[in-house]
């Protein structure tokens, strides 16, 4: 159980640098989406590139259950976590439709949601002091199943022999995925008022990590 002391001590560790084990974690993490590029459109190998793009979207987790966990919770942390992993979402996205292994369609909606969406936070939070909000428990959800949707639509095209079961698996989690992903953007339109209006504010506590 987390004391009143041990929130104190985690607040004043907001101030940590660059040199985390969470902000390597992320580092790691960026430095693999190189492989996955030269993966899928240099060795045209479907199999081992969607393999690591399901690797990298099921350890999204750990490096901010890292920076909580230990305490190096950081502001740079709280900036680069989310932008890696929108950046690698983004670029494998267009990889993808490089290779033809998804439908066209569904990567645009995802990507116009995703740097839409994105891009209006990020200019709201740098140029108009928008507070931080979490993201829902649909947001949450809504990432999980389009980090677990395009691998399946990679290895979905690939030559291994249960290439079927991940192809049904992407149709299935994708259009649940994107239609929720949409949803949500609509959702936060309340809270991004709300932030908004508590700009300029004395802040209450450390926002917590952006998932």
């Amino acid at each position: 159980m987390t004391t009143e002391p041990d929130i104190r001590r985690a607040g004043r560790r907001e101030d940590l640098g660059i040199a985390t084990w969470p902000n390597l974690i992320t580092l790691i993490r960026l430095l693999c989406l190189p492989i996955f590029v030269w993966l899928l459109l240099g060795r045209d190998d479907r199999a081992y590139a969607a393999w690591l793009l399901g690797l990298l979207g099921a350890t999204d987790w750990v490096d901010g259950w890292v920076a909580r966990r230990f305490g190096q919770v950081s502001e740079f942390g709280k900036i680069f976590d989310p932008t890696a992993d929108r950046l690698m979402f983004i670029v494998a996205i267009v990889c993808i439709m490089i290779d033809g292994s998804a439908p066209w369609w569904f990567c645009v909606a995802v990507l116009v949601r995703e740097i839409s969406f994105g891009a209006t936070v990020a200019v709201l939070k740098l140029f108009f002091g928008m507070e931080r909000f979490d993201v829902t428990y649909l947001g949450k959800w809504a990432t999980f199943l389009l980090m677990f949707t395009f691998p399946g639509f990679v290895m979905g095209n690939s030559a291994i022999g249960v290439r079927d079961f991940f192809e049904a698996f992407a149709w299935v989690a994708g259009p649940i995925g994107l239609a929720l992903s949409y949803y949500t953007a609509i959702a936060y339109v309340p809270t991004i008022r709300r932030s908004m209006r508590g700009r300029g504010r004395e802040p209450r506590e450390p926002a917590s990590i952006d998932d």
